[in-house]
């Protein structure tokens, strides 16, 4: 079974599918041990990257390389990448959709954007002409195999979001994405117009989007989530603490618990997981 059609089957069966955000290797072992689908996040990805923000710096050679690695370590897992505005030109955008899809992706995300792009929950969005955009979109599909394609929309005018929607809903995308939604009223809205094809719902912490539930998701009709920046955040928030309390004791490391703790052994086990031969399965979970 191909990365892509596993994917599908997963959107397709029943409740909502979550794909969580990693932005590195290490992110990504801890991620594969509570879920078996990530999202390749570009708001993630230029952080780690290049200590960036998520305004149009990342160069696909480098996105395409670490989606790479991320297959060798995780060859059981979904693998949702997001290219952006397929880095401007048709041409590059195809290009890139097949190298992802030679290396094991099981799909992308792209987006309606016009340079210079933003995170689909800041302010200042630009769209491009909605047919621009389908020419683009129209090559990427007929340039994949078997690639789950998501076609995202950043429109904000509340007239453009619900007919791009639509619009977007009568190709041969096979998700759709309008981001930064503001309510639940407006995914309600935004479900109507697309009607049977799958919804995908971004949700990043201090976006623009409600903080819901899989369940809420799935009662909404939703079909995918991804979850951008959990792990990026978390991590933000860890190490910021960490050295604060180091730089407090005067250099000296804090006592780790054998038993919870994260050390060289807790950390080495986890690590030694991408290199086994028979790559485990989540935690819990079923691949």
């Amino acid at each position: 079974m191909t990365y892509g059609k596993k994917l599908r089957e997963s959107i397709a069966g029943p409740g909502t599918t979550p794909l969580i955000g990693v932005y590195d290797m290490y992110s990504a072992s801890i991620a594969a041990k509570h879920y078996d689908g990530m999202f390749v996040s570009g708001f993630g990805f230029a952080a780690s990257y290049y200590g960036l923000p998520d305004i149009g710096f990342i160069a696909w050679p480098d996105m395409v390389a670490f989606v790479q690695r991320l297959r060798g370590a995780f060859p059981r897992h979904h693998l949702l990448v997001d290219i952006d505005d397929g880095y401007v030109d048709p041409e590059v955008a195809c290009h890139v959709v097949e190298g992802l899809e030679r290396i094991g992706a099981s799909g992308v995300i792209l987006e309606d954007q016009k340079r210079p792009r933003r995170c689909g929950h800041a302010d200042g969005k630009q769209v491009l002409p909605l047919e621009e955009y389908l020419e683009k979109l129209h090559k990427v599909l007929e340039t994949r195999q078997d690639l789950v394609v998501v076609a995202r929309t950043d429109a904000t005018d509340e007239h453009d979001i619900l007919h791009r929607a639509k619009t977007l809903a009568a190709t041969d995308a096979d998700v759709v994405l309008v981001d930064g939604v503001r309510s639940i009223e407006w995914i309600k809205r935004i479900k109507d117009v697309v009607g049977d094809k799958p919804l995908l719902f971004n949700q990043i912490a201090g976006g623009k989007s409600p903080r819901l539930s899989l369940g809420e998701l799935s009662g909404l009709g939703v079909d995918v989530a991804i979850y951008s920046t959990p792990c990026l955040f978390a991590a933000h928030e860890a190490m910021d603490s960490a050295l604060a309390d180091l730089k407090a004791a005067d250099g000296r490391l804090a006592e780790v618990d054998p038993a919870s703790g994260i050390g060289v052994k807790a950390s080495t086990t986890l690590l030694e997981r991408n290199i086994a031969r028979d790559r485990l399965s989540p935690e819990g979970v079923g691949v």
